[in-house]
């Protein structure tokens, strides 16, 4: 009778560590509200503001439109990179089902060189770094000015 109570105290004393123990491996992943590799992500637009933008002239900020096809929110950090280089400064974000509107601010020493840069986004999922899929390639291009606008783009506001 004595191990009967013995191994019933053990189990009632030892159920919050194994509760602690699956509460600090969620933690990693913002305790299952993190977006999962399984969750389909695309790009939708891509713009900088202000657009068009004269030479030596500062990004203020980009606007990334981001379709997102799950069934319930989900939590990730967002970055825009040209290249090697990050643009778009990462910003933690809550991804509603649909299409959402991210502002990014602009990494401070960014400026455009050359005749064309081209941009992608990066999401967080599941702790790893992803490309978003995009249908096409969103670049800016130096007409007169910098622009990212094309034929149908939203309006500027």
């Amino acid at each position: 009778m004595r191990w009967i109570k013995a191994a019933l105290l053990t189990g009632l004393l030892s159920a919050p560590f194994v509760n602690a123990a699956t509460d600090v491996t969620a933690a990693d992943y913002g305790k299952g509200n993190a977006c999962r590799r399984a969750d389909r992500l695309q790009i939708e637009d891509l713009d900088m503001s202000p657009d068009p933008m004269i030479e030596g002239q500062r990004i203020r900020s980009f606007k990334v439109r981001l379709r997102f096809d799950g069934n319930r929110e989900c939590e990730t950090s967002v970055s825009i990179r040209e290249g090697g280089e990050t643009v778009g400064v990462e910003r933690r974000f809550n991804l509603r089902p649909g299409v959402n509107e991210i502002e990014l601010r602009p990494a401070e020493a960014y400026r455009f060189r050359g005749r064309e840069h081209c941009f992608n986004v990066l999401v967080d999922l599941e702790g790893s770094r992803r490309e978003v899929d995009a249908g096409r390639r969103f670049c800016a291009q130096q007409r007169p000015a910098w622009s990212m606008r094309e034929p149908g783009d939203r309006p500027s506001r």
